[in-house]
Order: structure tokens, then C-alpha cells, then sequence
């Protein structure tokens, strides 16, 4: 079922997601060489806690850990551990706040010292292909409207699009209708209304968007090998156009 949320419900996920924004800004000067991901996830959970909110993610389906961490092939929902990062990794950090029962959701992707042009021009073009995502998140747009511009654009520029995970609405649940995938066919899909709160989450790959799932049933990598970015906001839909309620910058 899709909630349709009221002004006063985005007012608090936007409060929850503004906890979430300045963790991940304090992640900039936090990710360097040698730290090991076992440590980002302490820092992240001991900050989300400081703020008076919790871990969402701790316990959803059976998930032990506050972030998700994932490095260079490995796509999303890699687990924490004693993995030391090195220069020239690319990682990815992905968490849920719950604050007072407002739930936002944003990954972002680091890097780590030194990286290839190759893997910055991921990172980029990962980026700008959120940015086209949101400015489709209008009312009367339907969600292939969103999924056409990511995928027309990472597509035009030689990079490959995840099929395998999607967007999805957020509030009051972490993963909740609609479901929908970040490529497409414009003007196709369920149309999007006032008061609808989703994630738009791209993941980007310098090779195949084909994948792989680890042993562990819930880390995901590509098949060849190439390395993979996302970025993640969690987008409000109102009469006046998308809000971001996990903006870095505001």
C-alpha cells in the first residue's frame, strides 16, 4: 500500500533525514586509508544514537549492522568487517535513520585517497544521474520518467545500470510501495502524487549491470569485476516539485 504523507510528516522525515545528511558530511573527513569498515559503522551508530535516533536498519530482515558498506564490485549491501580501506577504493555507505518514528534513507559514495579518473568519472556521472532521477520525481510524472533519465544518461555515457535493485517509497517502513526500477520507458509506470515520499537510489557500473550474490545471501557484486557507484536520497513529492530530505549541502 502507498501512504500518502501529510505536510507534517515530511516536516519530520526531513528532521530525520537532516540527521542522516550531517553523518554522512562527517564521513568525508572520517573515510581516509587504513580505517577499517568495521570502524565507519561504529562511528556512524555511535552519531545516529548521539542525535537521539536509531540504527533502522539494525534487525530489519534479520540485518546486524547500522550501514551497509560496500567496496568497489561490490554493489550494495556489503557487511561491515576488518577490511582495511586502501587508496583507490571506492566505497559505498548506506544507512536508515529512524527519528521518533521518521524514516529516511540515503547511500553515498566515497573516495578513498587516490582514485582513477575512471572511477571518479563514475562517481560523477552516478551523481548527475540522481540529480536527472529527481527532476523527474514530479506530480502527474510516472516513475518511468525517473528510471528513463537515469538510465538514457549512464547509458549515453558507456556506464551500466543495476537492474536487480530498485527504488522504492519510505515512511513509516523502510522499503514500502511503490516499487519501481531505475531504468525505463518514459510516460510509462504508476503516476506519481502529492504527498508520495520514495527513495531514488542509482547504482552504476563501469562494466555489466549483471550481478552476483555473495554466501551471505544479502551482499550483492558484479560479475566481471568493474567497479560500482550509488547515491541515494530519500525525495519528497509536492505540489511545488521534489524535496530532498536528505540533502548534504542545505
Amino acid at each position: 500500500m502507498i501512504t500518502l504523507k501529510s505536510t507534517r510528516e515530511i516536516e519530520q522525515m526531513k528532521e530525520s533525514g537532516a540527521v542522516l545528511a550531517g553523518i554522512h558530511k562527517q564521513l568525508r573527513e572520517v573515510i581516509k586509508p587504513g580505517i577499517t569498515t568495521n570502524e565507519i559503522d561504529q562511528f556512524v551508530h555511535k552519531k545516529i544514537e548521539e542525535a537521539g535516533a536509531v540504527a533502522a536498519q539494525i534487525g530489519f530482515e534479520g540485518y546486524e549492522y547500522a550501514t551497509c558498506i560496500s567496496v568497489n564490485e561490490e554493489i550494495c549491501h556489503g557487511f561491515p568487517s576488518k577490511y582495511r580501506l586502501k587508496s583507490g577504493d571506492v566505497v559505498k555507505i548506506d544507512f536508515c535513520v529512524d527519528l521518533h518514528g521518521a524514516i529516511s534513507d540515503s547511500c553515498w559514495t566515497y573516495a578513498v585517497g587516490e582514485i582513477t579518473p575512471q572511477h571518479q568519472e563514475l562517481m560523477v556521472v552516478t551523481l548527475e544521474a540522481l540529480k536527472l532521477g529527481i527532476e523527474q520525481a514530479q506530480v502527474g510524472k510516472r516513475v518511468g520518467d525517473i528510471g528513463h533519465a537515469i538510465q538514457s544518461y549512464a547509458e549515453a555515457k558507456g556506464y551500466g545500470v543495476v537492474r536487480d535493485f530498485i527504488a522504492h517509497g519510505i515512511g513509516p517502513t523502510i522499503h514500502e510501495e511503490p516499487f519501481f526500477p531505475h531504468y525505463g520507458i518514459a510516460g510509462k509506470g504508476l503516476r506519481l502524487k502529492e504527498g508520495m515520499t520514495i527513495t531514488i537510489e542509482p547504482m552504476i557500473t563501469t562494466g555489466t549491470w549483471r550481478m552476483q550474490m555473495d554466501p551471505n545471501g544479502w551482499t550483492a557484486r558484479t560479475i566481471d569485476g568493474g567497479y560500482c557507484a550509488q547515491y541515494e536520497h530519500s525525495i519528497a513529492i509536492t505540489k511545488d516539485g521534489p524535496v530532498i530530505m536528505t540533502e548534504q549541502d542545505s
